[in-house]
């Protein structure tokens, strides 16, 4: 990898954009051409995509099988991958594959079938995550989902494109502490 090609790997860069293309598999990715915007993605000297941004939004991906081997024949610096827009499709789990990239600041899963709230623990791992949405999807439903959140993503600073305010901060907390029961801590007794 050149220093060029490194330093042209930016979020500034537009995102690779496969969004509206009505993708089924991420396999499929391969074969469609990304959309054009006003400003052209640009490439290394292999042809791969030097963006930190990928946008998958308004498909009708449910899984997101073999997407590091995709991710890495499109992207020169699929480790840099720091925004993924899957808004709008028909994923109803969180995949562990997204907590494989570590410099991840921005998810959008808004407008899915995630129905267990349970799925955003996964998230926890992701040391740089400030941005997620996850409305629209049925979570959103569930008693304490924003403080659920929040309590479990506490780096968050924008969720659901709203901030997150010291409030919101304060309000998760004494949520977490009526309603997430601590570990009990088994202490071993010696018997004599």
């Amino acid at each position: 990898m050149s220093k060029r090609d490194y330093m042209n790997t930016s979020v500034q860069e537009p995102p690779l954009d496969y969004s509206f293309k009505s993708i089924q598999m991420i396999q499929d990715l391969v074969s469609e051409e990304p959309r054009t915007g006003l400003r052209p993605v640009k490439h290394s000297k292999s042809g791969k995509s030097l963006t930190q941004s990928l946008w998958l939004n308004n498909n009708v991906l449910n899984d997101l099988k073999d997407f590091n081997q995709v991710v890495s024949q499109l992207l020169q610096h699929p480790e840099n991958l720091a925004w993924i827009d899957l808004s709008f499709n028909d994923l109803t789990t969180i995949d562990p594959v997204l907590t494989t990239f570590f410099n991840l600041s921005v998810l959008y899963l808004h407008g899915n079938g995630i129905h267990r709230l349970g799925e955003v623990n996964k998230l926890a791992v992701l040391p740089r995550l400030r941005s997620l949405t996850l409305h629209g999807n049925p979570i959103e439903e569930e008693k304490g989902y924003r403080q659920y959140v929040l309590c479990n993503l506490p780096r968050i600073t924008t969720f659901d494109f709203s901030g997150v305010t010291k409030a919101d901060r304060s309000t998760a907390e004494v949520w977490k502490r009526m309603n997430i029961k601590p570990k009990k801590v088994r202490v071993k007794q010696d018997v004599l």
